[in-house]
Formats: structure tokens, C-alpha cells, sequence
């Protein structure tokens, strides 16, 4: 009995020997193949292996998402891997740029901004990233124009009358915008500022019950998004003084810019570009970089970008991105804080 109890023990000890040695096989064979993909889908030089998600913190359909729709089919055709957009709208862009602060780093989600919620939203509110510390800027793709429109009921033709009028009736004339901290809040505080006069802000919610309030002569100025009153201007609704770009715009060539009333340097541009979290491979970067910068310079993408009222950027590298950037920070918070603008 003690012969066979002995017999029995060893043979168990066998069989467990056995499955521990192929627990401990398939554990390093498991390891191994997940080191090897690993190592493969973290060769840059291999980059991308998969689909790049493009993050827009914005809704469908808007000027931001439709830049990005434009330059995400022509990377696509470059890059030979699906670009997807990925709309996380909220917090007036914030909700989306958190989202990719904290993805992983590794070329595969990218963010695509406005001006506003980079270099504009983190001044105005507690937002869940650094644009400085959390991002890498990759390149300016291109901007919108803003173009200051006033009620035909002021019976003013110049950026000059405009000012002479708000000089003349201080407090009277009021400027309309889509919201505290809008793209087109700011325009005109910094217009204001520029002109040394001083035009009330009523607020909005949104650009569309500004413009409906602008063209019934309920508020007389805005300083807003080109195309978006270019259907008013065409037909004599509202009346055009400038453009805030630094060179006129080829959808209005004849409307002057505002800089060349006596404002030297005015510019306010919504721009727009590529972001990538911290910490991305400087490959990746650079040839997200090198790619858009080549899109950009195409027939094809200005013609398209044209139609939505965007004008391309010029080439530009990441560290000149980054740059501009802060110097974005440092004009839109000095001007937030001065003007006491809140959300």
C-alpha cells in the first residue's frame, strides 16, 4: 500500500511538473508575441501600421470639422491608412483636447484645433490640460477670416466713420458676438483697443441670433467669421469695412483690411492646426509635418479650402507652431484679464 501511495504521489507530481512547464510555455510564447507586435507597431519607420484617429473637439458640419474632413482624405491617400475623424464636442473644445492630452503617444490620436480652444480656452476656464506641457504642436494647416460688418443703418462706408461715430457717441453704438470668450467677442475687444474706443458687448448664444439681432439693427457691429455673413454682404443686408487678416481676402478683394485704417499689425485670425499628446516620437511629428505642409501647397486642397472660406497656411515646422502659440497665450490672456472676460 505504501509502494502504491508513493506510485499515485509521484505520478501527480508528474502531471503537475507537466502543466506548469506548458502554463510557463504559453506564458512566455504569449510574452514574446506581444513583445514582437509591440516592437512592431512601435517602429516609427514603420509608422503608421493602422488608422489614425483625428480628433476634432467640435460638432459636424462646422469650418473646424470641415478642414479636418479635407486634410484627413488627402492624408489618408499620403499616409496609406485610414485618418478618421472623431467628433468629442463640448466645453467649447476642451472636452476633445483633454481627451488627447491624456491618449497614448504614439502618432495614432491626433488632435485637430482652433485657436480658441489652445490658446484662448485655458485662460477663460478650468480646462483638464496644459496646452504647453501636454501637447506637441505638429503645423498650421490654415485660418478663417473675420470680416467687420456693421447695420447699413449707421450710414458709414469706412473703418475711419466707425471710429469717428463711436468716438463721437460714446456708449451708444454695441457690438453683438456668439458668447462670453467667442472667437468674435475678442476680435472686437481687441478692435476696441486698437481704435481707443469703446463699443458695448452684448452677448449671444451662438453666432446665429447675433447675426438675425445684427442684420434687424438690434446691435450694430460685429467683427465675425467671413463666410458665415458673406450671404448678407452679397446681398446689401450688411455693409463690409474690413477684413482683420493681414492681406485682403480673396473672397472680398475689395473690402480693405483693417489694419490699413491707421490699426498698424491688426490681425485676429482663427487658425488651425494639428496637435499630438506629449512625448510623441519627433518621426511621427515631422512627418505629419512635412505631409500637411505638402497637402497644403496643392491646387486641389486650395481650391477646396477657398470654397469654405479658409485660407491655407504657409509652411511652417513644429517648433515655429509651437511659437506662435505662445505668443497666442500671452495676447488672448492679456486681453481676457484686462477686459475682465469671464465665460
Amino acid at each position: 500500500m505504501l509502494a502504491n501511495d508513493c506510485s499515485n504521489r509521484f505520478s501527480l507530481g508528474i502531471k503537475s511538473l507537466r502543466s506548469f512547464i506548458r502554463i510557463t510555455f504559453v506564458a512566455i510564447s504569449t510574452l514574446f508575441l506581444c513583445t514582437l507586435a509591440w516592437g512592431q507597431s512601435n517602429d516609427v519607420s514603420k509608422y503608421p501600421q493602422r488608422a489614425i484617429h483625428l480628433v476634432v473637439p467640435f460638432t459636424a458640419s462646422g469650418p473646424v470639422d470641415t478642414m479636418a474632413r479635407i486634410m484627413a482624405q488627402k492624408l489618408s491617400e499620403t499616409l496609406n491608412q485610414a485618418v478618421i475623424i472623431e467628433n468629442r464636442a463640448g466645453a467649447g473644445g476642451s472636452i476633445g483636447a483633454e481627451f488627447v492630452a491624456h491618449a497614448p503617444a504614439d502618432g495614432y490620436t491626433l488632435l485637430f484645433s482652433s485657436a480658441g480652444v489652445v490658446s484662448v480656452n485655458p485662460s477663460l476656464n478650468k480646462v483638464g490640460f496644459d496646452t504647453l506641457k501636454d501637447f506637441v504642436p505638429i503645423v498650421k494647416s490654415g485660418s478663417l477670416t473675420s470680416i467687420l460688418v456693421v447695420n447699413p443703418s449707421l450710414k458709414i462706408n469706412t473703418i475711419g466713420e466707425l471710429i469717428q461715430l463711436a468716438k463721437a457717441k460714446p456708449g451708444e453704438l454695441n457690438f453683438g458676438s456668439s458668447g462670453p470668450g467667442s472667437a468674435s467677442h475678442l476680435a472686437m475687444e481687441m478692435f476696441d483697443r486698437a481704435a481707443d474706443i469703446k463699443i458695448l458687448h452684448i452677448a449671444y448664444k451662438g453666432a446665429a441670433p447675433a447675426v438675425t439681432d445684427l442684420l434687424a439693427g438690434n446691435v450694430q457691429v460685429m467683427l465675425i467669421g467671413l463666410t458665415t455673413v458673406l450671404p448678407f454682404v452679397n446681398n446689401g443686408k450688411l455693409k463690409a469695412l474690413g477684413v482683420s487678416s493681414l492681406t485682403p481676402s480673396p473672397i472680398v478683394p475689395q473690402v480693405p483690411t483693417i489694419a490699413s485704417a491707421g490699426l498698424n499689425g491688426f490681425e485676429v485670425s482663427n487658425w488651425m492646426g494639428f496637435f499630438a499628446p506629449i512625448n510623441t516620437p519627433n518621426a511621427i511629428v515631422v512627418r505629419i509635418n512635412e505631409d500637411v505642409n505638402r497637402i497644403i501647397k496643392q491646387n486641389e486642397t486650395k481650391s477646396k479650402l477657398a470654397t469654405e472660406g479658409i485660407d491655407p497656411a504657409s509652411a511652417n515646422t513644429p517648433a515655429q507652431l509651437k511659437e506662435y502659440v505662445q505668443s497666442e497665450i500671452s495676447r488672448w490672456s492679456k486681453i481676457i484679464k484686462e477686459s475682465n472676460i469671464k465665460d
